[in-house]
């Protein structure tokens, strides 16, 4: 290999994949906006770092191989130098990577997240389809630590100064796919308030440590559709994660069973919620490599990114 790193998109939500053996790189957060930067630097909507051998060890797995027995780390990072927890669209990607790299092979296999340990298998390289057991929803605030004595926060009004509509408050559902999530459903969802509404959601005073947001529609009992604004990325055409979360409330509150099909501006992702786990299966796929540029090498150094 004589790349840096490789660009994927899953559903039209782009990332850098950074690999130790072929790139050391040190995530401080100015480092990570300049490279996700669409004007600046490569552009993505975030950056997925490993196989790592652990959290904290940035050099890589040994010999650049998984051994048997060995659940690679991936760490994810927002295009505002902020950390996320999991990313459904980036693991599928990552798990392509890994598969394309001969990483893994046929079999299934783990990766550990800061939000919690999934099961992936690649069940096709051409054309890529992943599967991915994304773990089970949890809806306590509490855990969360949400700013509110409500043990969970389902069909709750949400204060939105000068956005409510009259006779009509959004409420909103909180779930976690190991990252937080709020729900809110309404009569269409559009771009436009994903845009208006996401920003003022993200940061309300019940979600401490902000949150993504969802604005979803209930097609029928195997259908869904969302708009998407992320914690530290913005506005998305696409959103693993936040599928799993829209479904998840969608199912507690009885509105959806068994596999879901959900629909998103960037494409469809298949859900099954027959199971206390969510499953999610879709594509990624490679756009292109390439190396950083002396330039921008030297201003990574500047920042302390280089290893």
């Amino acid at each position: 290999m004589n790349f840096q790193f490789k660009k994927y998109q899953a559903l039209g939500n782009d990332y850098i994949v950074i690999d130790p053996r072929q790139f050391s790189l040190v995530p401080v957060a100015e480092a990570v906006k300049v490279i996700c930067d669409r004007n600046f630097g490569v552009g993505s909507d975030g950056i997925l770092l490993g196989p790592l051998s652990s959290v904290s060890d940035l050099r890589g797995l040994p010999e650049g191989r998984m051994a048997e027995g060995v659940n690679p780390w991936l760490r994810i990072f927002n295009p505002d130098g902020s950390e996320a927890e999991k990313s459904g669209n980036g693991l599928r990607i990552f798990c392509l990577y890994l598969a394309e790299q001969r990483y893994v092979g046929n079999d299934a296999f783990y990766v550990n997240t800061k939000g919690g340990r999934v099961l992936a298998l690649v069940e096709n390289i051409d054309p890529p389809s992943i599967r991915i057991d994304m773990g089970k929803p949890c809806f306590s605030a509490r855990e969360a630590g949400l700013e509110t004595d409500k043990e969970e926060l389902l069909l709750a009004k949400l204060d939105i100064p000068g956005q409510n509509l009259p006779g009509k408050p959004y409420e909103a559902n909180f779930v976690s796919m190991g990252n937080p999530h709020c729900v809110i459903f309404v009569d269409e969802p559009t771009a436009d308030l994903a845009k208006r509404l996401g920003p003022l959601v993200e940061r309300h005073p019940w979600f401490p440590h902000a949150t993504n947001v969802q604005f979803a529609k209930v097609l029928d009992r195997h259908s869904m559709r969302i708009e998407i604004w992320e914690r530290g990325a913005g506005y998305t055409l696409a959103s693993g994660s936040s599928s799993c979360a829209a479904v998840s409330v969608a199912k507690r509150l009885g509105l959806v069973e068994g596999k879901v099909t959900m629909n998103m501006p960037g494409g469809q992702l298949e859900l099954d919620v027959s199971d206390d786990s969510v499953i999610m299966k879709g594509p990624a796929l490679g756009v292109f490599e390439g190396c950083f540029s002396g330039a921008l090498l030297a201003n990574l150094g500047s920042l302390g990114a280089l290893g």
